[in-house]
């Protein structure tokens, strides 16, 4: 594999940021490591990064760099800060980045199939509230998304601990989020409601993990649609990178990955 780190200037954000992405590459000589011959456009896997974390949080502690080796898919993990790949009320427009610009960017930038049936996004915690409202926003991009132990109540979010989220105001000012399309309940609804194509969700999340409540409650409401959903819940997991390093293996499996000839 090739692991690129890219600074650039964001038009979306008036200011440099950065990803990394992962290359698919044909080795013999890299110990451990065989690689997959692969023709580009590549599949693409948009991951996406948490609360506390930045672009290179999935690269330092999990191995994703040695499970996609194989694979012949590129992965693409920004960099927005505490966001909640949101356009901020106070603050930059980081949709706009993550759903516009950065796509358009990576794909300016290294051989990354424009496909529906190549593209998937992916993320934990906060990531996968993003990975949700990319794929549920824009289900004609997306073939697939997969929301590791995230946060799927943005609406209750202000208040979970008891006392205001500090960045919740920063973000969404004194919008009511419930109903909108920030809200990933309302979007689930109305892409059910559509007539056009349904992306495959995975969701995941330990029963002690402090947003096990509500990744249970979109489950149901998952159930009540026509979505392929995947829902698994593991028993004394945590908010911790041992089960996310464990649960994308298991999402890496799950992408439906279209085979090219070679």
């Amino acid at each position: 594999m090739a692991l690129i780190h890219c600074d650039f200037f964001s038009e979306a954000l008036g200011l440099n940021t950065s990803m990394k992405v992962i290359l698919p590459q044909e080795t013999t000589n890299q110990i451990g490591m065989t690689g997959k011959k692969a023709k580009g456009p590549y599949p693409v896997l948009f991951l996406l990064h948490g609360l506390s974390d930045d672009d290179s949080a999935w690269i330092r502690r999990t191995s994703i760099e040695r499970y996609v080796s194989e694979m012949g898919i590129a992965v693409v993990m920004p960099q927005v800060h505490r966001s909640f790949y949101t356009d901020m009320e106070y603050g930059q427009q980081y949709w706009t980045f993550i759903s516009e610009e950065l796509p358009a960017v990576a794909r300016s930038f290294f051989p990354l199939s424009n496909k529906r049936e190549d593209t998937f996004t992916a993320g934990l915690s906060m990531g996968g509230y993003g990975a949700f409202k990319l794929a549920l926003r824009h289900p004609d991009r997306f073939s697939a998304a997969a929301s590791l132990s995230g946060v799927m109540d943005i609406a209750g979010f202000e208040s979970r601990s008891g006392e205001p989220y500090h960045d919740y105001k920063l973000i969404f000012g004194n919008k009511e989020v419930a109903q909108s399309d920030d809200d990933l309940f309302t979007l689930l609804k109305k892409v059910n409601s559509s007539s056009g194509e349904k992306p495959k969700l995975f969701q995941c999340c330990g029963t002690d993990d402090h947003l096990y409540e509500e990744n249970k409650q979109f489950n149901k409401a998952c159930a009540e649609t026509s979505f392929d959903h995947v829902y698994e819940e593991d028993d004394g997991q945590g908010h911790t990178w041992d089960y996310w390093d464990e649960k994308i293996q298991k999402v890496l499996n799950w992408l439906p990955i279209v085979k090219k000839e070679e």
